[in-house]
């Protein structure tokens, strides 16, 4: 497997490409499906990095995902519901959007503010919206995997805004798990040590606070979470050691949610480009 390098140059996405995901995004402007750009072209709206891709990554809530699939399947487009807690395709020929309403995990979700959140952006010449840096930097902080890692696309991002990121609404998404976006800002300081003012003084010392207290005070009720990280590397923990088996249940979780959605009475349709 060839890695991708980081670079600043635009790749050459095929004509045919480009077309796919221009006629996509006008579709989807058009049936008022509320939706926000992530992946690549985020990326490089919040960092100036180009990553060169095949897909087209839609972050979406569940509702607003099921109307997209109605919408691309009566365009052409075969869809496949490739994990109901989180991730649908729509394919046509060797190119393909990626539908997404959360991590795998279950854990992180998309809700409306993800979308009232995002910036307003061209991606392949069409108006659109791409996800905030906290939203994406969000969603990545789950993404430590033996075969993948987004810790480098997090610092990009912090250097990219030089730290003008609403830092309350970080602590918020991160939720109980703020020792991720630690470790996020952690790594930053590492890549850039004579940029940590990038991150706020006060920022630092609510983790430093919050860090000291953990290890002060231990909870002894604290369940292990490894598996909410990468399933296959902690899965001895689960299989042979006993411990709870966190990712099977917040994914349960999630299934359920989806199954029972709570009445939405907010409208986000004039959100979609």
């Amino acid at each position: 497997m060839v890695r991708p390098v980081s670079s600043s140059v635009a790749p050459q996405f095929p004509a045919e490409q480009e077309a796919l995901f221009r006629e996509v995004l006008l579709l989807l402007n058009e049936k008022q499906v509320p939706y926000a750009v992530s992946g690549a072209f985020a990326l490089h709206a919040h960092t100036g990095i180009w990553r060169n891709t095949k897909d087209l990554d839609l972050f979406l809530t569940a509702e607003a995902a099921a109307k997209a699939r109605e919408v691309l399947k009566a365009d052409g487009f075969e869809i496949e519901i490739t994990d109901p807690v989180w991730l649908s395709k729509a394919r046509r020929d060797e190119f393909f959007v990626d539908l997404i309403t959360g991590m795998s995990n279950g854990v992180i979700t998309v809700d409306d503010s993800w979308i009232q959140g995002s910036a307003r952006a061209k991606v392949t010449g069409v108006q659109t919206r791409v996800l905030a840096a906290e939203e994406l930097i969000a969603s990545k902080m789950f993404v430590l995997f033996r075969e993948r890692y987004d810790g480098a696309d997090i610092a990009h991002v912090i250097h990219g805004t030089r730290g003008r990121l609403d830092w309350d609404r970080l602590m918020q998404l991160a939720g109980d798990h703020w020792e991720l976006l630690f470790y996020a800002m952690l790594l930053f300081k590492y890549a850039y040590p004579n940029k940590t003012d990038f991150i706020p003084k006060e920022i630092w010392r609510t983790m430093l606070d919050r860090t000291r207290d953990a290890i002060e005070h231990p909870d002894a009720k604290a369940e292990f979470r490894g598996s909410l990280l990468d399933e296959r590397m902690f899965a001895i923990d689960v299989q042979e050691w006993g411990m709870k088996d966190m990712l099977g249940q917040s994914r349960k979780d999630r299934e359920t949610e989806i199954e029972n959605p709570p009445d939405e009475s907010e409208d986000t349709t004039g959100l979609v480009a």
